[in-house]
């Protein structure tokens, strides 16, 4: 079985030291302009210090109308630059990689937020959620919104940038056939309704080309994500692994399961078979322990995620690597400042039931 501490080739001449990677994480510690604040540089660098190989930002939105909720890193204007250089400087005197999570909310975007009218594939108007239909201006404005985004992160030094398909963000709504319902040239037909994604990662490339490329996906329907379909994603992922995408980063809700469509199978192996041997595969989801990670090594994923359990434990690469008890939550907001968090990041986390020690039963 692969090890976990050896190092991945993730493109030539990029290598990242072991198979250990920060999960992009919201923590609503950002400017309200989207900069880089001083309490997200420090969480993020403590990470890299820590062991993780590659650490990666939460979703940054890669337009101001794309923007879904208070504190989030933006990547959507030059005047980021000099945060995004600074946070560059520091992950790599920490010995890790670095890659920006790029998205946009569409349906998800929030207009009090952002200042911004919503807008998606279709129009909807269900659950809370509201929006009017996407324009061609708008698509071809989001698609260059992309590309301008992983042109500002490969000159403030980045390694890599993904691009935000899972989650039932933009970019997963394009592909859902609940949120889109488009009769046009980006609906429709899986052909269709993946153009979107098609046209981000060419032009992704071409702004960005020394960049790694990285695109996140979900599944299945898990969440925010609906109108996904097993194999549907499959050929997704081959689609991408013939447009040169060097990463597929599968979210999945809980790594340790099935897949709903089908249950005797494990999402990893299908994915593998389905991109064969080149293609790097990351794989999220309640990765916790050792056992857990070292589980999906041995599925034919070439590396894992970690999110909650790196939010517990700067250290948790350096912790599973020399048998050391990994701190788990709930956890009082003093441990949690001790790991890197700010007053804002702990009352963030007090949305996930159990994980901060006062949280309300």
């Amino acid at each position: 079985m692969t090890d976990l501490f050896a190092p991945l080739e993730l493109r030539k001449k990029v290598i990242a030291p072991n198979r250990i990677w920060l999960a992009p994480l919201t923590n609503t510690q950002s400017h309200p302009d989207g900069s880089l604040s001083d309490a997200e540089l420090r969480f993020l660098a403590m990470r890299a210090d820590g062991g993780f190989g590659l650490v990666e930002t939460c979703a940054t939105h890669v337009a101001q109308d794309g923007k879904a909720w208070q504190g989030e890193m933006g990547v959507h204007d030059d005047a980021m630059l000099p945060g995004l250089k600074r946070l560059a400087e520091r992950i790599h005197q920490g010995g890790a990689l670095l890659s920006a999570q790029l998205f946009h909310g569409g349906l998800r975007a929030n207009a009090e937020v952002s200042q911004r009218e919503v807008w998606s594939a279709s129009a909807y108007d269900s659950d809370g959620l509201r929006c009017r239909e996407a324009t061609e201006a708008d698509i071809e404005g989001v698609i260059t919104a992309f590309a301008d985004a992983a042109r500002r992160c490969a000159d403030a030094g980045f390694d890599a940038v993904e691009l935000h398909g899972a989650h039932g963000y933009l970019l997963s709504q394009f592909l859902s056939t609940v949120f889109n319902r488009r009769k046009d040239r980006w609906g429709g037909s899986l052909e269709n309704r993946w153009r979107l994604l098609q046209e981000t990662v060419r032009a992704v490339k071409h702004a960005a080309p020394s960049l790694v490329l990285a695109v996140r996906i979900s599944p299945e329907d898990a969440g925010q994500a609906k109108g996904l379909d097993l194999d549907e994603s499959l050929d997704v992922a081959r689609m991408l692994q013939r447009e040169g995408v060097d990463i597929l980063h599968l979210s999945l809700w809980k790594a340790a399961l099935n897949t709903r469509k089908r249950p005797d199978q494990h999402a990893t192996p299908l994915f593998r078979q389905a991109v064969g041997p080149d293609m790097r595969i990351v794989v999220a989801g309640e990765v916790r322990t050792r056992e857990d990670a070292e589980a999906q090594l041995a599925r034919g994923a070439d590396a894992v995620a970690v999110g909650r359990a790196g939010i517990a434990n700067h250290d948790w690469p350096r912790r599973v690597q020399r048998g050391i008890p990994l701190q788990v939550p709930p956890l009082s907001p003093t441990t949690l400042h001790a790991e890197g968090l700010s007053d804002v990041f702990v009352n963030y986390m007090r949305n996930w039931r159990d994980f901060v020690a006062d949280s309300p039963a």
